[in-house]
């Protein structure tokens, strides 16, 4: 372990840690919205609707996680990143989700 000039914190030489900027920038890059699902639309449309919240129309069925896909690649092609960008943080199983978005 070493101190730095003004002994503020120590770091551990051999496991580098993230500084605080380094997590800033982290969780800058990171979005999470509220999604509401509705499964089994005639189109796929992703609209943001009051309060910050978003309205994902899906055409898959709520079946085998053929909506939450659908859900994933939807949201990636709005904010134009790739799929493995884009995660269900909670609520796989319901309408209402957090979607994670890594954003480069």
């Amino acid at each position: 372990m070493n101190a730095d000039l003004f002994g503020l914190y120590l770091v551990d030489v051999d496991r580098p840690s993230l500084t605080l900027l380094d997590r800033q920038i982290q969780r800058a890059s990171m979005k999470t919205i509220q999604v509401k699902v509705k499964p089994n639309a005639r189109v796929s449309v992703l609209e943001e609707a009051d309060g910050g919240t978003w309205l994902a129309q899906l055409k898959s069925p709520p079946v085998d996680g053929k909506a939450n896909k659908e859900l994933i690649a939807l949201i990636a092609r709005h904010f134009g990143c790739p799929k493995s960008s884009v995660s269900i943080k909670s609520g796989v199983s319901g309408r209402m989700k957090f979607v994670k978005i890594a954003l480069d």
